[in-house]
């Protein structure tokens, strides 16, 4: 009787053992299954979106080198970006049709200049500015700010001042790098009175430094406000200005320095 309850007892004991054994082996598993797709979906979520160039109806063309860019699309992102961020209307760029018709009040956005005051920016300019590089981007919105007249914001038409950049030339990408071009835009900043249709114009020729990027959308979606949109509009060329100096206009802009970025002098306007 003895040796049949130590006999049931040790089956008893293997049984539980090889059980627990089995439980082990398949958590093991499970853990070792998990480790896996974890790792898959790691590597899915940093890989690089295809690229695309933006041509010039608009298109997206899938491109065979990822820094590779349109000339014609490198010139329209400067236009625009350019245009934008001198657009001086008092009123908020429109984001619906009703807006054309009646037109929002820009309050602007403060901005720290380079004397270490505050002055404000346009929203225009404020959000063309994510079209520039981070490093960039801060220095060249302040000196917008220092630039930006504050009768831009005044709520008399009388006292007001709009300003608009005229652009008269917009040169072809010249290569730099792989991935980089520098651009020369010859345009006038025209600064309007409302009181008196007064006009002061300043030339703006400037050479460009752009650069081919990633674009990620936004992970809003829909849900993403007129303004979130707005910015995320502004990277979807997958460029962006890193740096502007004074346009060299000698030989017809023809470069013969071997520095191909800075054919003319070795001062920038902003950095």
């Amino acid at each position: 009787m003895v040796n049949f309850l130590q006999q049931k007892k040790k089956q008893t004991f293997s049984v539980l053992t090889t059980f627990a054994i089995a439980t082990f082996s398949l958590h093991l598993l499970v853990l070792l299954i998990f480790l896996v797709q974890g790792l898959n979906i790691r590597q899915l979520s940093i890989r690089k979106p295809p690229n695309f160039v933006q041509t010039i109806d608009g298109k997206p063309v899938v491109a065979t080198d990822d820094l590779a860019r349109d000339p014609q699309a490198i010139q329209q992102f400067v236009s625009k970006t350019m245009i934008a961020m001198f657009n001086w209307s008092g009123n908020l760029p429109p984001q619906r049709v009703e807006d054309i018709a009646k037109p929002q009040i820009d309050q602007g956005i403060l901005i720290r200049t380079p004397q270490g005051g505050s002055q404000k920016v346009s929203t225009s300019s404020w959000v063309a500015s994510f079209a520039l590089s981070e490093d960039f981007r801060k220095g060249f919105l302040s000196a917008i700010a220092d630039m930006t007249p504050p009768e831009v914001f005044a709520n008399n038409p009388t006292q007001a001042i709009s300003a608009q950049l005229n652009i008269k030339r917009v040169y072809p990408p010249v290569a730099i790098a792989p991935g980089a071009w520098r651009v020369g835009i010859v345009a006038d900043l025209v600064q309007t009175k409302g009181s008196d249709n007064r006009k002061t114009i300043t030339p703006f020729n400037k050479d460009l430094l752009v650069r081919a990027v990633d674009y990620f959308p936004s992970p809003l979606g829909e849900n993403s406000t007129d303004i979130q949109k707005a910015i995320y509009s502004s990277r979807i060329d997958k460029l962006e200005i890193y740096e502007m100096r004074n346009l060299c206009l000698l030989d017809d802009y023809k470069n013969t320095n071997a520095n191909a970025a800075y054919p003319c002098e070795a001062g920038s306007f902003i950095r």
